[in-house]
Order: C-alpha cells, then sequence, then structure tokens
C-alpha cells in the first residue's frame, strides 16, 4: 500500500487543495484512515468502522461529481451511532435496539449529495445519555489527547474520531451537552445549532424537544461550510424550523464571562494541580481579551 503524507489535523481547505493539485486521491486518504483506525483500535472510537466494503461506492460515484457542485467532495466523515447511514447498522450504543435504515438521516443525506464520504458509524454514551464517554458496552471511548482520561459524551466516538485523524468532521448529537463537551476535551470545535435549524429525522431520539444534530471540527471556517450545507427546513420532520443563519448579528466577543468565585473552586483526582493551572490559564486569556469577568458564589448551582 502506498504510504501518504497524510496529517493528523485534517481540514476541508487542506483536503481540497491536496486533491486539486493531484498530490492526493480520495481512495489513498480512505486507505490511510482505515490503518488509523485499525492502529486506534483499543481507543474504542468505532462501532462499525470504516471498511472499503461500504465506502467504495462513494469512492466510485465521485468520479461523475462535478467539484463545483460538489463543495465537499472526497471529504470523509464519521456519524455518531444514533444517525442514520443507509444499510449500515444503527445500535444508539445498544445491541438489543439494533435496526438496519433503508434511508439516511436527512443531515446524512445532505452530507452525501454535497460530496461527502460517510466513514462508518462511531461509539457513544448508551443511547447519547451520559457526558463521559464510558457508558457504552461496545467499550469506553480514550481521550484524543491523553488516553488515560474520559472522552466526554455522548458523542466520544465522533469527538475522538476527529481528533485522532480518522475524519475531517463528524456528526454527533446534543441534547444536554453531548456534542459541545467532548469538543471541549478533544480540542475541537464543537457547533450545536438552533434547535431545528438541522433537520432531526434519521436520529434515533433522546428527548425530541432538544436534541440537535452536531458538529465537530478543526476549523471554525469548516464548521461554517457544512452548516450552509446541512442548515434548512425539512418538511418531513415536524421538528425542523427555517432558522436562517445571520453571522453578521453575532458578536465576536460577549460583554462579560461569569466564573466561579475562586474559594468556591475545588479540583480532585490525580490530576489536580493540571486542573488547577489550565483554570488559570484560561482566566488570564479572558483578561488577556479585555472580556470582563463577573465572579459568582456557585454553592446554590
Amino acid at each position: 500500500m502506498k504510504t501518504i503524507n497524510l496529517p493528523k489535523i485534517l481540514t476541508i481547505k487542506w483536503l481540497k487543495d491536496a486533491y486539486e493539485r493531484n498530490r492526493l486521491k480520495p481512495n489513498e486518504v480512505i486507505n490511510e484512515i482505515i490503518q488509523r483506525v485499525d492502529n486506534d483500535r483499543e481507543m474504542n472510537i468505532w462501532i462499525v468502522p470504516p471498511a472499503i466494503k461500504h465506502i467504495e461506492f462513494y469512492l466510485d460515484r465521485l468520479e461523475n461529481m462535478n467539484p463545483n457542485d460538489t463543495p465537499l467532495r472526497g471529504i470523509p466523515f464519521a456519524i455518531k451511532d444514533n444517525i442514520d447511514l443507509i444499510n449500515i447498522p444503527t445500535t444508539a450504543g445498544c445491541s438489543k435496539y439494533i435496526y438496519t435504515p433503508n434511508e439516511n438521516a436527512t443531515v446524512v443525506q445532505r452530507l452525501i449529495q454535497a460530496g461527502a464520504i460517510p466513514l462508518g458509524k462511531t461509539n457513544l454514551d448508551q443511547f447519547a445519555t451520559g457526558l463521559v464517554g464510558t457508558r457504552s458496552p461496545y467499550g469506553e471511548t480514550h481521550n484524543a489527547l491523553k488516553p488515560e482520561l474520559i472522552s466526554g459524551g455522548s458523542s466520544s466516538g465522533s469527538a475522538v474520531s476527529v481528533a485522532r485523524g480518522h475524519a475531517v468532521f463528524s456528526l454527533g448529537t446534543d441534547t444536554a451537552g453531548s456534542g459541545r463537551v467532548p469538543a471541549g476535551l478533544n480540542r475541537l470545535i464543537g457547533l450545536k445549532p438552533s434547535f431545528g435549524a438541522w433537520p432531526t429525522k434519521g436520529v434515533v431520539p433522546a428527548c425530541q424537544s432538544l436534541d440537535c444534530v452536531t458538529l465537530f471540527t478543526h476549523e471554525l471556517d469548516d464548521a461554517i461550510l457544512i452548516d450552509t450545507i446541512v442548515r434548512g427546513i425539512d418538511k418531513t420532520d415536524p421538528w425542523s424550523r427555517d432558522i436562517p443563519r445571520q453571522l453578521s448579528s453575532i458578536s465576536i466577543l460577549p460583554d462579560k464571562i461569569c466564573l466561579i468565585s475562586d474559594p468556591s473552586i475545588e479540583f480532585f483526582g490525580p490530576y489536580t494541580t493540571e486542573y488547577q493551572l489550565g483554570w488559570q490559564k484560561t482566566i488570564k486569556r479572558i483578561q488577556h481579551l479585555n472580556i470582563p469577568i463577573e465572579y459568582i458564589d456557585g454553592h446554590d448551582l
């Protein structure tokens, strides 16, 4: 197998440029990803890992795609295993629940139509309930940066797959933090769109009035591009809403940040010193950005 120079931090811009300059081909990228997944199998990132037999169809169809009409042509992505991918089992982290869908979730279908390549299904806290990444019969998903630490959840495998260079981006879900906590713990961008902005048809529900499909990337530009592709109402989805994106109305920095007052802060476990240093560095970063800090008493939270 040909060895290729594929960075661990994968972005849409970098990969598209490599394709356009004929430095890489999509099948070479997929083969390298499959090798990376095999090397990381003890990380418990995947439930249905990438396999050529599942991906070949999507590679073959790239030849007939116009790059001008397919902004994600050849871009590989991972899917949390509570989001449907046609003909691939959905488990939601529970083997007793398993079913094989005969159509894609709306968000998956829109990404595929844009040329993206679905790789497989990633591990999660069972039924997307949990913020730790340890509540899965398919194994505890380990942190991408420090495997001895938790990955965060419930979209554990989706976050770690991107952080470990298995995918350019991945889909997760978020009902109460599942798409943002693992992003923070694995040094990623975690985008949770406004409720209803991305259709949830084809997603195993946790709480339908709160569920959102979310996104993990390395760069904000990638998240913005994917949002333009996926956002939009699905008339077959009763929870879908028409919510135009209004980036120009969003303030770059908040008016203030509320933090727990120092006497209320306690850290525990073998990494207490690292946590304290991280907290102090965060405060200094906020101060460097000239964002006002309001300290609050955390005992009542």
